[in-house]
């Protein structure tokens, strides 16, 4: 088997192409012959050496990689629900840049009939984020007015479905002209090309009196100005803080990343309750092992997709070998849906 492994952070030159014994599954494990790997802003983080979870659970060297798809190689004794050839398709808590991936059974699903195996590769992360940002940590009513920062990314494009599925209007914010048809596609009601229009008193105009929820991986950006312009009673839910990286250059600026560092607003909890807003973050690769919630994401989506209320993301595929491409054109902030890995 092949693998991507990053033995030290800095930029795309330490994504190295190694090869290695095939994998051989544990008890309860499935090994996958994995045909598409979705690929994640959180796996540039990680190449920089500065994502949490790979620093508590691997260290160096490393393999990214949170999604795939594929067929079922082998698997390993007390496996009960899936033999070998089955088209499946899950997440792993890394390893997944590569040509085989080993994961415990209940991180698998089988793949609906109506998605490629590029489709699924770059489904389960970003749907599984937007999910448990709008269904698993606040309580959504129709009605609801919802502002998305990053509208035709991955997990954006998400949320504004997910919204639509139960009644929320959505207000969807893009950094540039060409994404702003993605969003008409997905029926967003409001949207917000930042490029040319003033992204605030924009959404003052939609929601004079302010949005319920807010859905905000910029970071310094617009956090604060996230925050201000909840209603009461109102969520900032943060998941990332991409402005604070570079676009260009696979590089880290790190006196720019001290200077957001510092700049980051600080939300007093004294302030918040008499302004009644909330704030909340997560980061779904600590939460791996909570599979009541893993499962229940996994069950809502794949119903939905079938039923055809969700999208699969679109995707644009780059062979195993070009993944310092991938990852530059990911960092750039001018990509639509998900860009996927094929080894």
């Amino acid at each position: 088997m092949k693998k991507v492994v990053i033995h030290k952070a800095g930029d795309y030159k330490q994504l190295k192409i190694e090869n290695f014994t095939d994998l051989t599954p544990k008890a309860g494990e499935v090994v996958i012959d994995v045909k598409a790997t979705g690929i994640n802003y959180a796996d540039i983080i990680i190449r920089w050496g500065l994502y949490e979870s790979a620093k508590k659970f691997v260290g160096w060297p490393i393999t990214p990689g949170f999604e795939y798809s594929g067929l079922v190689k082998s698997v390993g004794p007390d496996t009960k629900k899936y033999r070998v050839g089955d088209k499946v398709f899950g997440v792993s808590l890394f390893n997944a840049y590569a040509s085989e991936v080993c994961v415990p059974e209940h991180q698998l699903n089988y793949m609906p009939e109506k998605m490629s195996f590029e489709e699924a590769a770059g489904f389960p992360a970003v749907y599984m984020t937007a999910y448990h940002a709008l269904f698993q940590i606040v309580v959504v009513r129709p009605g609801m007015t919802a502002l998305i920062h990053s509208a035709a990314g991955g997990v954006g494009s998400s949320l504004v479905q997910l919204c639509k599925i139960k009644g929320i209007k959505t207000i969807g914010v893009v950094g540039s002209s060409h994404k702003v048809q993605s969003l008409k596609d997905l029926g967003c009601d409001f949207i917000i090309d930042k490029s040319k229009e003033d992204l605030w008193q924009k959404v003052k105009d939609y929601a004079p009196h302010g949005v319920d929820l807010a859905y905000d991986a910029n970071g310094v950006e617009t956090m604060q100005g996230s925050y201000d312009s909840l209603a009461p009673a109102g969520k900032l839910v943060v998941y990332g803080a991409h402005s604070m990286f570079p676009k260009k250059g696979g590089k880290v600026n790190w006196p720019k990343l001290a200077i957001d560092f510092l700049k980051t607003p600080r939300f007093n909890p004294l302030n918040m309750t008499s302004q009644n807003k909330s704030l909340i973050t997560f980061n779904l690769s600590f939460l791996f092992e909570r599979r009541d919630l893993l499962d229940e994401a996994m069950t809502d989506l794949i119903k939905w997709f079938n039923e055809g209320k969700l999208k699969a993301p679109v995707t644009k595929s780059y062979p195993l070998e070009k993944v310092g491409e991938a990852h530059m054109e990911l960092e750039s902030g001018k990509t639509i849906g998900k860009l996927v890995l094929i080894p």
